[in-house]
């Protein structure tokens, strides 16, 4: 017995009924019938056309339903998906082509300049645009399963943001990914139990025959996005999505009183907030009652924030997640209308542990910092990066656990107390930043003779990236000439907000930098 994502969306298309919905995206809707016999096509034709099991397929799209609908054809075929950031520029895009070996890119039209600036780099690369070349693939078939053997331990890749400040390839096998999301214990179907089987699992989903619309308002091709759907869909269950480019308040709750949504998976305050503001102006324009659960992971979220969502929807559990890319489940907290918590506090997941650097166990309750620690189920480790590796999935007593990095502290109960995370990374609205990219690119312009980035906390993002700059002399060049060069560069989301000009870098007799020292300054500003 082994647990399998394309066996289980196999066993999805034969015991759920024809008709019901599995992915929404505005007016288009696919029916699991539809998304089991395209998903096939699709899985076959890859395969048909020199794609052998293992292989890697880019999925460079915004969200939509040919998101979900490629990534349950890769994980059919045995091939692994690979996700895309639509807001890198083309040096960050070519990175990821190559740094994954892609032998397959699917990508939306929209992003054809950039598609055709990065192809002289990346070889015999097979792109495949949204539109007839892809709708061809998916309709010219029998749309029958492929009836191959697949494995627990076909991978599925999650890229996220590493020290260096290019992106790395978090490697999950599948079954360890299945247990890590719970099991199957989230489907409504398997009533918080975990099933003991595949087929056991299969049946309880034909006995339920209830549809869950879950609405994912994050991107698909982060991380929070994409397991959400995946644990949605393996449950029997619809993924809804937007069709606005950026956050669309009435587009949202306006798609929640339509569809009727009973789950949502948003990113702390950056979406939280317009939320909120949105109800509290129109509070008799929509109706909400149908939602029982807003899940948040990303980015802290605001006690304040919850309890006025709460008033227009008494009923609901806003749930904060505590996870990452490299390891699910280290934490969450639940607010209730009889219930709050605070917003770095989180109950600690079974297993996890508190650890210093030096791996020591933090006792509870000692005030000790240390970061918080998961044994497996977890990923394998980092693509092509065993350094890291090693680093982020040490050993320690004999028991190999994931410690991305998160700063916290312990108390007596359990609880977990979030201080941040160790590195320099910059969360801003659910993205990781990495400074030393930032700085880099500053410092590339001929004006910039040093340059430091950092967080600063923002009601808006959680934190707003932020720069410091040491200019050439005689340089009367102006912060948004700055920001406008870095925009070049890289993905707008990673331009500062606000850069300083100072007369002298805040750096240590051994040319390390003082972000510290660095934001204090800003601070007193």
């Amino acid at each position: 017995m082994h647990w399998n994502f394309g066996d289980l969306f196999d066993g999805c298309g034969e015991v759920l009924p024809e008709h019901t919905p599995a992915l929404i995206h505005g007016e288009h809707t696919l029916t699991w019938g539809e998304l089991t016999r395209r998903s096939n096509n699709l899985a076959r034709a890859m395969l048909d056309g020199g794609a052998v099991p293992g292989d890697k397929v880019a999925l460079y799209l915004r969200n939509c339903t040919h998101y979900m609908e490629s990534v349950v054809a890769c994980l059919k075929a045995r091939l692994v998906p690979v996700n895309v950031n639509y807001r890198y520029q083309d040096r960050e895009l070519a990175y990821i082509f190559s740094n994954s070996d892609a032998v397959v890119a699917i990508y939306d039209p929209e992003f054809s300049a950039h598609v055709e600036a990065i192809k002289p780099q990346l070889g015999n690369l097979m792109w495949l645009p949204l539109g007839d070349a892809y709708e061809a693939l998916a309709t010219g078939g029998d749309g029958q399963p492929l009836n191959i053997q697949r494995s627990a331990d076909d991978l599925l890749f999650i890229y996220t943001g590493g020290t260096t400040g290019m992106p790395k390839a978090v490697m999950w096998r599948q079954e360890d990914l299945w247990h890590a999301l719970r099991g199957g214990a989230s489907a409504p179907s398997n009533r918080s139990e975990k099933p003991v089987s595949p087929a056991q699992h299969l049946q309880n989903l034909k006995n339920f025959g209830q549809v869950k619309h879950q609405l994912i308002t994050c991107p698909l091709m982060h991380g929070t996005g994409l397991f959400s759907a995946l644990t949605a869909l393996c449950g029997g269950g619809s993924i809804v999505t937007l069709t606005a480019p950026k956050l669309d308040v009435a587009e949202l709750w306006s798609t929640v009183q339509s569809v009727g949504i009973s789950g949502m998976v948003i990113v702390g305050d950056a979406f939280a907030k317009p939320m909120l503001k949105a109800l509290d102006a129109e509070p008799q324009r929509w109706d909400i009652s149908s939602i029982k659960v807003i899940t948040s992971s990303g980015v802290m979220w605001s006690p304040d924030v919850k309890q006025g969502l709460l008033a227009h929807n008494s009923k609901m559990l806003l749930v904060d997640a505590f996870g990452s890319s490299e390891a699910v489940g280290f934490g969450s907290s639940v607010t209730s209308a009889e219930e709050t918590t605070s917003s770095a506090s989180f109950a600690i997941g079974a297993d996890c542990k508190v650890f210093t650097e030096d791996h020591r166990e933090v006792e509870p309750g000692s005030g000790e910092r240390g970061f918080i620690a998961r044994p497996g189920p977890i990923p394998l480790g980092y693509y092509k990066d065993p350094k890291k590796t090693a680093e982020t999935f040490p050993v320690i007593d004999g028991v190999r656990y994931s410690i991305p990095g998160d700063w916290c502290t312990v108390d007596t109960d359990g609880t977990l107390n979030l201080l941040g995370r160790g590195s320099a990374c910059i969360n801003s609205g659910g993205e990781k930043i990495f400074p030393e990219e930032i700085e880099e690119a500053l410092k590339t312009h001929l004006d910039v003779d040093d340059a430091l980035v950092f967080g600063m906390d923002d009601d808006k993002w959680g934190q707003a990236v932020t720069a410091v700059v040491a200019m050439r002399s005689g340089s009367n060049t102006a912060s948004e000439q700055l920001r406008a060069h870095v925009g070049e560069q890289l993905a707008h989301y990673k331009t500062p907000k606000a850069i300083y000009s100072v007369e002298t870098m805040f750096r240590a007799p051994n040319g390390k930098a003082d972000y510290k020292a660095a934001k204090a300054y800003v601070q007193n500003l």
